[in-house]
């Protein structure tokens, strides 16, 4: 069994200092799969390890029939509401940036329908990250109002919506 402390300063109104100590546990496998396997436990760039990680779970669902890869990846989409909430509860911290769960999905809806390759995979992961980091409207308005795990994880379904439009246009533009 694996558990990790996370410390967290807080400082309040009146300066006051405050250590909170939450415990991640990668026996759990609620926080094994928000943290992304453990790959968002990295201390630099959690987000570009977790979806690195996710690429290696992509190669094989790219071989799943367009329906069955749409079923698979809104499943992950409607438990990672639930995985990442419970998670950021678990902690007391919302979207504590090891939870990587929301990027492993906006990949995968980054992903849907490109053609296969290399090229088009580093290109999705590349998209996705620069949509995620910079968040353009409406994705930096939904991570400062929408809270909880449907916070969590939305404002990565639209980076992930974003980078797949971006995608199918420059194969229709190249095609």
């Amino acid at each position: 069994m694996l558990i990790l402390s996370t410390r967290f300063r807080l400082n309040g109104e009146n300066s006051m200092s405050l250590n909170l100590v939450k415990q991640v546990d990668l026996s759990n496998p609620v926080h094994l799969l928000a943290f992304g396997f453990g790959s968002g436990l990295l201390p630099k760039a959690p987000g570009t390890a977790g979806t690195g990680v996710a690429v290696l779970f992509y190669l094989p669902m790219a071989q799943l029939s367009m329906p069955a890869y749409s079923m698979l990846v809104l499943a992950s989409a409607g438990v990672g509401v639930w995985i990442c909430g419970r998670t950021s509860q678990d902690l007391g911290v919302h979207d504590h940036s090891g939870i990587v769960w929301d990027e492993f999905v906006g990949l995968w809806i980054t992903l849907i329908m490109v053609p296969p390759g290399w090229l088009w995979i580093v290109l999705g992961f590349l998209l996705f990250r620069m949509l995620d980091v910079l968040k353009p409207w409406p994705i930096k308005w939904v991570d400062k109002h929408v809270s909880g795990g449907l916070g969590i994880m939305l404002d990565d379904i639209l980076a992930g919506i974003m980078a797949t439009l971006c995608i199918q246009a420059i194969v229709i533009l190249t095609s």
